[in-house]
């Protein structure tokens, strides 16, 4: 397994996307840190850290269920303490946690815009810094930022998140770029990844409407892009910010 005995926080990772990622990785050798706000089940939004922690179990992987919120820096650094005490190692960091405004920016309140950046740009920010210091005292480590073509598109783009939501990715995508610089030189490798088309999770059915789902995916290309990019280092792939379709042609995956 290529990730064996490995330590993997996914924020985000109680369903859709997150979740998928924390599996593939689990399914690799790694052992998984569950990072995510949900522990009781809603039944419009199925998903918990600790149903996601229970499938990553069956696997035969340690797993360590917390809930955080990554927009508190005291949230995020009690996560990370906690991951340390029980594993002693942070191997791999996904920031996958996101949330989306779905309305334009006249009917947009000033706290959903500060929302949606704190989670998807600050929570980034957080979580990295957070574990950066075991990170380069191990002198290896791999940052994955979950962006989205949002950041690039000059109008509504295949789904609309809204522009909150794609100001915020932009962000991150430019926090992919100075966050690699910087984290090169301790062996830590940091990348960005987008899907090419529009993920199948249940945070997107809740939004948008069965007849506007046409052309959806599964979330498995970008987990195989996933799993490819937290083997990596500062000496191998660094800093790129790329769609899933774009990694798997370039390393042939």
């Amino acid at each position: 397994m290529r990730l064996d005995g490995k330590v993997a926080i996914v924020t985000g990772s109680s369903r859709g996307l997150g979740k998928a990622i924390a599996l593939g990785l689990a399914k690799e050798g790694a052992n998984i840190v569950v990072s995510a706000r949900t522990e009781v089940e809603n039944p419009q939004l199925p998903g918990t850290i600790h149903k996601t922690a229970e499938e990553i179990q069956a696997l035969k992987r340690r797993v360590l269920p917390i809930k955080c919120d990554v927009s508190s820096e005291q949230s995020v650094n009690d996560m990370v303490k906690k991951t340390l005490d029980e594993f002693g190692r942070v191997d791999i960091l996904v920031n996958n946690a996101g949330v989306a405004f779905y309305y334009p920016v006249i009917e947009t309140p000033l706290k959903r815009w500060e929302i949606v950046l704190r989670v998807n740009l600050i929570g980034a920010f957080l979580c990295s810094k957070a574990v950066l210091p075991k990170m380069i005292e191990q002198k290896r480590g791999s940052i994955i930022n979950i962006s989205s073509l949002a950041a690039n598109e000059r109008e509504g783009g295949k789904v609309s998140t809204g522009l909150a939501y794609a100001v915020a990715k932009a962000g991150v995508d430019r926090f992919t770029w100075g966050l690699a610089a910087e984290a090169g030189c301790f062996n830590i490798a940091v990348n960005c990844l987008k899907p090419q088309q529009v993920v199948d999770t249940e945070g997107m059915r809740f939004w948008v409407k069965e007849e506007e789902r046409k052309g959806w995916v599964t979330p498995e290309k970008m987990v195989k892009c996933a799993i490819f990019l937290a083997q990596q280092d500062a000496k191998g792939v660094t800093g790129i910010v790329a769609t899933d379709e774009e990694i798997c042609a370039w390393h042939g995956l």
